[in-house]
């Protein structure tokens, strides 16, 4: 029996990258290869690189969303709004179960400059669920 994705992002984290676990897993559907889907995501994790920004899972998210619906040619705008539409719905929701998007706050950590064992504990003890949620979303609204 084939996987859904949700549980093919569960199995890809830990080896993988939040952000490398959500694109890996629909980047084939949409024409993206498995080891520039990696490479590509590889630097979102951790907010951006460690920097504490947008969560990886949220713009592996939006790597998604902008693979399947973005913009490709001059003009066309359609494509274009409807990849801000279904990232701006992805947003709403997440914050809506996690009250922001921001990694440093969903982790109460600063991943760089942070108490680094305090840090490596809050990955262990909220990144999965925050994967999860955004594979959820994401599942829900492609």
């Amino acid at each position: 029996m084939a996987k859904n994705k949700v549980e093919e992002v569960m199995g890809c984290f830990g080896e993988y990258d939040c952000s490398q676990a959500i694109l890996s897993a629909w980047c084939e559907e949409y024409g993206l290869d498995k080891e520039t889907a990696l490479k590509l995501s590889c630097g979102f994790a951790g907010g951006m690189a460690r920097l504490g920004h947008t969560c990886g899972a949220v713009t592996g998210a939006y790597l998604v969303i902008s693979l399947k619906y973005g913009k490709c040619q001059p003009g066309d705008v359609k494509a274009k709004e409807k990849t801000f539409e279904l990232i701006q719905e992805f947003d709403k929701r997440f914050i809506e179960k996690n009250d922001t998007t921001n990694c440093r706050e969903l982790l109460g950590v600063d991943l760089r400059y942070g108490d680094i064992q305090y840090a490596k504990e809050q990955v262990q003890k909220k990144c999965s669920g925050l994967v999860r949620d955004a594979a959820e979303i994401l599942e829900a609204i492609l």
